[in-house]
């Protein structure tokens, strides 16, 4: 076998070239056949697991039926009540004597505020009665309401209805 010069010039310098030159061409598209087919076979075992289930090749696993979402019914808070509480003492300290302007009124504890807009006072019954009508601003929205309140004998007043117009 018969050895070739690099450093050597002439026809037999030029073939040696060429030959590292196209072993090197060939290691390069095997190196990317390569990474190719590595980057095929790491989505092949990586993304199903994204996917949950996997690729569920034996057909065992079924859906879980013990869990469910959504069907919890949301638990009343007391803010409502809070709220008709705060109108309540709005209505029975206004004086209606002083005319019909409007009455603000805050629950901090809520978050919600209104705007008492009428008040109308009778003896229904021989007690003192108050019937309102406030708006009602809070996290849900804005909506008018309708209640009615009431004095006891002993001078407290108790909400007899509070509720939303409509």
């Amino acid at each position: 076998m018969r050895r070739r010069s690099v450093l050597g010039s002439g026809e037999s310098d030029r073939i040696a070239v060429q030959d590292i030159a196209k072993w090197i061409d060939g290691k390069k598209g095997f190196s990317i056949a390569l990474l190719r087919s590595a980057a095929l076979c790491l989505s092949i075992f990586a993304l199903p697991g994204c996917m949950g289930s996997g690729l569920d090749l034996f057909g065992n696993s079924s859906v879980d039926r013990s869990v469910a979402t959504g069907t919890v019914p949301v638990a009343k808070t007391s803010d409502g009540l809070s709220d008709a509480v705060a109108v309540r003492n709005a209505v029975s300290s206004a004086d209606i004597a002083s005319g019909g302007s409007a009455i603000p009124w805050a629950n901090t504890s809520s978050g919600s505020a209104g705007v008492i807009s009428s008040i109308e006072e009778d003896h229904a019954s021989g007690v003192l009665c108050r019937r309102f009508t406030t708006t009602r601003h809070s996290f849900e929205g804005i909506a008018k309401f309708d209640g009615r309140t009431c004095r006891l004998d002993n001078g407290e007043w108790y909400l007899t209805s509070f509720g939303p117009q409509g």
